[in-house]
């Protein structure tokens, strides 16, 4: 039995050509960065996908959030970036 991990995803991709290609979610330009944001400064499941961002469904957010543990790193200097971008 192989103990590696799969990292494809259903709904992210990532684009040359589009947010500098950063990870998104399919069909859109909403990057994986701006969910995890939205979650860490206090939205949740629900309100992303009624008022944030209501085009993503909550399987795309849920995806998100597992693209999230796997690259974790990435994705809080890209949180962090936009933040202090934000903050200007």
């Amino acid at each position: 039995m192989s103990s590696e991990i799969s990292q494809s995803y259903r709904y992210i991709v990532r684009s040359p050509d589009v947010r500098d290609g950063h990870a998104r979610v399919e069909g859109t330009r909403i990057a994986v960065h701006d969910v995890i944001g939205l979650l860490q400064n206090g939205e949740n499941v629900e309100s992303i996908t009624t008022t944030c961002f209501p085009t993503l469904t909550k399987a795309q957010v849920y995806e998100c959030l597992a693209y999230y543990e796997d690259h974790r790193g990435e994705v809080d200097l890209l949180v962090a970036r936009q933040m202090a971008l934000d903050q200007r």
